[in-house]
């Protein structure tokens, strides 16, 4: 009687620490159906070991899995991933067969495709790619994977004579196993990295967003694709709420405000540069005087760094190999080569390296305003929150590896306050601990990430871990705040490097007279003073608080005979260092209303005969219809007591 060969067994881990055995090569869809049924129809892909698998692939050696359903996060994404790879792309396959599809990867609430068309398209066209989209949806077909060799890969595309995938294959590393997705009942396939959906039926609402251009890798010198965006989400609801909110930010947008409020502009010859008007200079510089008493309140010197060094302290520092292509560089007729910095920190090390340096001296905390140049390609530049040049509030905080737990305590809180007083209240961060590649000792990485967590663990707000993210000298907080209508925008950063210090010969003398390497803190709260600046104006709408307003009284008369009255308050409230502009124009007072209401200045006051009688003003506010009569004085001890405040 012949022996029945033994399956080999292989050992699942589930999420919740359960362990069972499984046949060696059993599938994600099979480990799912063998849970429970509802579970099979949700599911879509499966975690293995922490790395993203379709749900029909093998799973041959022990493994921590996690099946990922479709109303999960990560499903989500795999949704967004599948709908631009296998529906948009064969959507514009159907309608433009001459087309030519580049990359269409996933983006935060979406996804995109870029492709070679014939003919021009315009956003007009959308509405056709939709439906066809949807027609491809109501098939619900299979999505089957298969694996080819490079060559195979090479020939499969060549005969649909799709340049730029054969030129992505062409340029992989890759030797074998090529992932091709295909369609059942179609002759689609595309060259993909995957997870996707096991079926099409899992695709929930959607819509394409717009139609723009962008250049093959990113580069100038190449053709001009065409990219089509879209936003993809569970439901019908959920895709509702989020187009509401992109009709609320086009009206926020601060291009649009910071040129209605005339705060700044930018043009041709200084691309991702800001050139400040005066009322964006003096929002400018009120952010920068906030910042600047909280700082000198915690115990910060403030210095100055040079904005050009030589190019053989950025090799010191490690920036030159890992930054180079980023920096704005000159080599001058002595045949040296300089740097605009594009980073603060070496600048600050050399101010902390002048002189003898004890371990009563630290934890010492050097700022700096500092205006840094990074080039950043001229189609990646968005107003202020993409530039080329822009101030940042970093600071640098040397202290020993016993002092870290406390300062990143009290910086975290700093951080933390400093966004309450301009109205984020609704704050989370991210934790990223050490990556496989690192420099330093794992006893000092392990201080490192201890007071990290112990930080953000004592602060009580929430945080997500992304393991092995942190950079390779050290872990790192990035502190992300959600704006009035539900944007996250990351901010703040905390970052301990213990790279940098040794590089560059930091050093203090310890209580036994030896020499060690103080440990380093990188802080940064608004980050770019400039980015801050547009994401206020974006949360606030415009509308920004009376403290914050770069002119915060509009003085307007109804005709030229109250003129003088009107000039004095002018002058009183110079005095008393309050912003505001005088209107003395020969134009309606309602005109004047509208004008001043629309460039967002907090306070207007009328003057008219019977202010004039009374030795009052007529207040009316931002976004009210109600007029008051007020003092004077009341009018400025409201004012001063705002400003005061912060």
């Amino acid at each position: 009687m012949e022996k029945k060969e033994k399956k080999e067994n292989i050992l699942i881990t589930f999420p919740d620490g359960k362990k069972l055995k499984y046949n060696k090569g059993i599938r994600g869809e099979e480990i799912a159906a063998n849970i429970s049924k509802s579970l099979e129809k949700k599911s879509i892909a499966v975690k293995v070991n922490g790395e993203l698998k379709d749900l029909s692939d093998e799973i041959s050696d022990d493994a921590k899995i996690e099946i990922v359903t479709i109303d999960s996060e990560g499903g989500l994404e795999i949704m967004r991933h599948t709908l631009t790879a296998q529906v948009l792309a064969k959507a514009i396959k159907n309608l433009y067969p001459k087309s030519k599809l580049a990359i269409g990867p996933t983006i935060e609430n979406g996804f995109y495709y870029d492709v070679l068309l014939e003919k021009t398209i315009s956003n007009e066209d959308l509405p056709k790619i939709e439906n066809e989209m949807k027609k491809i949806v109501l098939d619900g077909n299979k999505i089957k994977k298969i694996y080819v060799s490079k060559e195979e890969a090479l020939k499969l595309f060549s005969n649909k004579d799709e340049t730029y995938k054969i030129e992505i294959i062409k340029e992989s590393k890759q030797k074998d196993n090529f992932q091709i997705y295909c369609q059942d009942n179609t002759d689609f396939f595309d060259l993909c990295y995957g997870p996707h959906l096991p079926n099409l039926k899992h695709i929930g609402a959607f819509k394409l967003t717009k139609v723009a251009g962008a250049y093959w890798k990113g580069d100038s010198n190449n053709e001009m694709l065409q990219r089509i965006y879209g936003t993809a989400w569970n439901n019908q609801k959920d895709l509702e709420t989020h187009l509401n909110m992109l009709k609320e930010a086009e009206k926020r947008d601060h291009r649009l405000l910071g040129s209605i409020m005339n705060l700044y502009h930018f043009q041709e010859e200084a691309p991702g540069s800001v050139f400040w008007h005066p009322d964006g200079w003096t929002l400018f510089q009120t952010l920068l005087n906030y910042m600047r008493k909280k700082q000198n309140e915690a115990g910060y010197l403030e210095i100055n760094t040079p904005d050009i060094m030589d190019r053989s302290l950025w090799e010191k520092s490690g920036h030159w190999e890992k930054f180079g292509e980023n920096m704005f560089t000159t080599t001058t007729k002595e045949e040296k080569t300089y740097a605009i910095k594009p980073m603060n920190c070496p600048g600050g090390i050399q101010v902390f390296n002048q002189g003898i340096k004890s371990y009563r001296d630290l934890p010492l905390k050097i700022s700096e305003f500092g205006k840094v140049h990074r080039y950043e390609p001229s189609g990646a530049l968005h107003g202020l929150m993409r530039v080329r040049a822009f101030t940042q509030d970093d600071a640098h905080i040397f202290c020993t590896e016993d002092q870290l737990e406390k300062e990143c305590q009290v910086v975290c809180n700093l951080i933390t306050t400093i966004y309450k007083d301009f109205g984020f209240n609704d704050i989370a961060v991210k934790y990223s601990d050490r990556p496989e590649k690192r420099v330093g000792s794992d006893r000092v990485w392990d201080k490192s990430e201890k007071a990290l967590l112990s930080t953000i663990n004592n602060l009580d707000i929430p945080y997500t871990v992304n393991p092995g993210e942190g950079a390779f000298y050290g872990p790192k907080l990035e502190f992300v705040l959600r704006d009035a209508i539900g944007r996250d925008w990351q901010c703040g950063t905390v970052q301990i490097d213990l790279n940098l210090p040794e590089r560059l010969s930091c050093n203090y003398i310890n209580k036994a007279g030896e020499k060690m390497v103080p440990v380093l803190i990188h802080r940064a709260l608004f980050g770019s003073l400039e980015r801050f600046i547009g994401i206020l104006i974006e949360h606030y709408a415009g509308r920004l608080p009376l403290w914050l307003s770069p002119v915060n009284v509009a003085i307007v008369t109804i005709n030229n005979k109250f003129d003088e009255y009107a000039s004095n308050l002018y002058d009183k409230f110079l005095k008393e260092g309050i912003t505001c502009k005088l209107d003395l124009r020969n134009e309606k007072v309602g005109y004047k209303i509208r004008e001043h209401s629309s460039t967002k200045i907090p306070l207007i006051l009328v003057i008219g005969e019977k202010e004039v009688e009374s030795n009052t003003v007529a207040l009316r506010k931002l976004g009210s219809q109600d007029i008051e009569i007020s003092s004077i004085e009341k009018i400025i001890n409201l004012i001063k007591h705002e400003k005061n405040k912060y």
